[in-house]
């Protein structure tokens, strides 16, 4: 197998799905401050991820642009991609950021049918699950089948070649965004712990691109982050001790993506964990596991309330009496 070649994203290209707001917006800002073209792909976008694509919208050294994307649409995210060829002509970096936390939105302990729960009874499927492991394994799939197989610009296009195809010496990235929640169990959420141990998994599965193909495929796995996806949502925070429980950035979580796109040392299959000030890489076998202090930024001090609210709801028949 040929040697890992260096890789710098200045220069190249990028989409990001969920990039509106959050680790997403973070990891954007990051790529676009050195030199990479980013494409914003959410269903809507935030103050601060509006300013951002403002600012680089008209850079000549590279370029923020925005298209409208539901990640649960495979058309959606069709045109994702065919928006960043018809814009870049290539791409060379996929992060399938998006992603939603479980109460009280698409919750294993609201079941389709009761009140609080958005999964329709006739749609078949959990959102959650569409959002945070569908979608990233397509993504990963449509990415792969880009760059194995390159098409030629449509007619009329300002360019005039399809790209090369993707080698090791012409290589690509993909990086996930996991959790914490991969590694240990969170009973108040076992919908958003599954699609996050089913997505460290995916990646693991991935790792032999790399060598044979030049496809990396990584991913983080942050801890407890200072997002909206938090902050913004009182059934969530009421999990967390603000007077002594850490948070991580945003910003130390897009560092660790950026690690996984450059450093040699991430090869393919690299999951890293980020605490507060702290990242490490996950071992694939015997792994110790993270470190439960909440003052490290990867598990909260009142857990026990959200984990007794969902024993509250199994005495609830209202919730739990139905049996379509």
């Amino acid at each position: 197998m040929a040697l890992i070649q260096p890789f710098s994203v200045s220069g190249k290209t990028a989409i990001i799905t969920g990039a509106g707001s959050g680790i997403n917006l973070a990891f954007a800002e990051l790529l676009l401050s050195r030199d990479c073209n980013v494409v914003f792909a959410d269903l809507e976008l935030r103050p601060e991820a509006k300013d951002v694509i403002s600012k680089y919208q008209s850079d000549e050294r590279n370029q923020a642009s925005y298209i409208r994307t539901d990640v649960t649409s495979w058309s959606d995210l069709t045109k994702m991609f065919n928006f960043a060829l018809e814009t870049y002509g290539d791409f060379d970096i996929v992060c399938p950021g998006a992603g939603v936390y479980e109460p009280h939105w698409s919750n294993f302990w609201h079941p389709p049918g009761s009140s609080e729960s958005r999964d329709a009874l006739d749609k078949d499927h959990y959102a959650l699950l569409d959002v945070n492991l569908t979608h990233p394994i397509r993504v990963t799939q449509m990415a792969i089948s880009h760059w194995l197989y390159p098409r030629p610009p449509a007619e009329g296009s300002k360019f005039k070649s399809a790209p090369p195809k993707v080698s090791v010496g012409n290589p690509k990235r993909v990086v996930h965004i996991s959790s914490v929640a991969a590694q240990i169990p969170v009973f108040r959420a076992p919908l958003y712990g599954a699609s996050k141990f089913g997505l460290s998994g995916f990646i693991r599965c991935l790792a032999q691109l790399e060598p044979r193909f030049g496809v990396r495929v990584n991913g983080v796995a942050p801890g407890v982050v200072r997002t909206p996806l938090w902050t913004e949502h009182p059934e969530k925070l009421m999990n967390v001790d603000v007077a002594q429980d850490a948070w991580v950035t945003p910003q130390e979580v897009a560092q660790a993506m950026l690690r996984c796109v450059e450093e040699n040392v991430n090869f393919g299959g690299t999951i890293l964990e980020v605490g507060a000030g702290n990242t490490r890489r996950v071992k694939i076998y015997n792994d110790a596991g993270p470190d439960l202090d909440p003052a490290k930024g990867l598990v909260t001090s009142n857990s026990a309330l959200g984990d007794d609210e969902v024993v509250d709801w199994l005495h609830e028949e209202a919730i739990w009496g139905a049996h379509e």
